[in-house]
């Protein structure tokens, strides 16, 4: 038995307002490829399929068309659990007809332990796996709330209301094994958040519950399982050290912090000896690079990468000691006539002398967008009798791009 377990595709997810389409797409052709020459015999998918819950049509035509491809394959089951940025609702929605092309759906977590107990049939209808299907588990799913409770009463009902959950899928599992009366491997999938789980600046992980325990201590699974596949988490890893217990990462990155990691998936091959996981390197689909330093150091990388003539989108991360006023055009014109976007410029220098102008106790969440304007004003030294106009200016701006964020929704 051999499977493939992957999670976080994120589909419709952008970059800076860059639309990300086409790598969504060529990650799931190479995937229906890879599935097909790796003779995988099901695909595990733990979370976070989509970016929103109301994903956009072109975002559930490229989930919809590779389920199609995959039912088609070698791949004969393919088992989806709902993750935090999904929406239980439309993930389920289609679960009943999805189980005609051996998709199975669980998109939220279910009154009867039970029903997350999944035993995969081989060709000749005998048993050749049980997954636990265990999805992203709200907080409404494994707790009562109560008015009076105090904070430390809810995250201890949390942390023991997620620990009961799996250990009532698993007691379920084991009760199958145990009917079968033959050794079928046991998998056990979850979209969470590992004590001691490795996370990069700017990927978009959230964490999922409010408070200290909100990171869940991975003493709960059961130490007999044959393989943990997690999802959450964008970088790959294992857990607590085990080969056999993992986060699959996301195979694109979710942002510019995410740009030099390897992402991959994980290839479990079961066998009468101990699971054995192989890491299958996902190609880079767009070169993407973070380029932090003062304004010769900018500019000599971005001559380098043009060299290479190769399309790169960009995040600049200016660090110089000189305040450049034109920053943006000076980097625009740098990079006009060559196959580099700039998808977002960070001037440090500018925010560190609005930042000096705080007031004791004062950070810069404690201002909105104009009183940040006016002391960037202020730090270039514009007159005051030009202020009005520019800040004016500045606020169009603003409503023209919160008009285009309402037309993209």
């Amino acid at each position: 038995m051999r499977i493939l377990h992957t999670s976080d595709w994120h589909l419709g997810r952008s970059l800076y307002r860059q639309k990300r389409y086409d790598e969504f797409e060529r990650f799931l052709q190479w995937l229906s490829t890879t599935i097909q020459e790796e003779e995988v015999n099901a695909l595990l998918i733990s979370g976070d399929i989509f970016d929103t819950g109301t994903p956009s049509n072109l975002a559930q035509e490229l989930y919809y068309q590779f389920l199609n491809r995959v039912a088609r394959s070698c791949c004969r089951h393919v088992v989806v659990t709902g993750g935090n940025h999904d929406s239980p609702s439309f993930l389920n929605a289609p679960a009943q007809l999805l189980q005609a092309l051996h998709v199975h759906v669980v998109g939220c977590a279910l009154q009867n332990p039970e029903d997350e107990v999944l035993t995969l049939l081989g060709p000749d209808g005998t048993a050749e796996l049980i997954v636990c299907a265990v999805p992203y588990l709200r907080d409404r799913d494994i707790r009562v709330s109560q008015a009076t409770e105090q904070i430390e009463d809810k995250e201890r009902k949390l942390a023991q209301g997620i620990q009961d959950h799996y250990n009532a899928v698993i007691s379920k599992a084991r009760e199958q094994q145990t009917k079968l009366g033959a050794k079928v491997p046991l998998v056990v999938m979850g979209h969470l958040f590992t004590t001691g789980a490795q996370t990069i600046d700017g990927d978009g992980v959230r964490e999922l519950y409010v408070g200290s325990l909100s990171r869940v201590d991975a003493g709960i699974f059961s130490h007999n399982i044959d393989y943990l596949a997690l999802g959450h988490l964008h970088v790959p890893q294992t857990v607590q050290g085990s080969e056999i217990m993992r986060y699959s990462g996301s195979p694109l990155p979710m942002g510019f912090g995410e740009a030099k990691q390897k992402k991959s998936l994980c290839l479990v091959d079961f066998s009468p000896q101990a699971p054995r996981v192989q890491l299958m390197d996902v190609p880079v689909f767009q070169q993407m690079e973070q380029i932090k330093g003062d304004l010769e150091t900018i500019e000599t990388r971005i001559a380098q990468l043009h060299e290479t003539n190769m399309p790169v989108w960009l995040e600049i991360i200016y660090e110089g000691e000189a305040i450049v006023s034109n920053l943006r055009d000076t980097l625009e014109r740098a990079v006009t006539g060559t196959q580099l976007e700039i998808l977002r410029i960070k001037n440090t220098r500018v925010m560190d002398h609005v930042m000096k102008q705080c007031r004791e106790g004062e950070t810069l969440e404690d201002l909105d967008v104009n009183e940040v304007f006016e002391r960037c004003l202020a730090v270039h030294e514009v007159p005051k009798d030009q202020r009005p106009e520019l800040l004016g200016t500045y606020q169009e701006t603003l409503t023209s791009l919160f008009e285009d964020d309402l037309r993209a929704q």
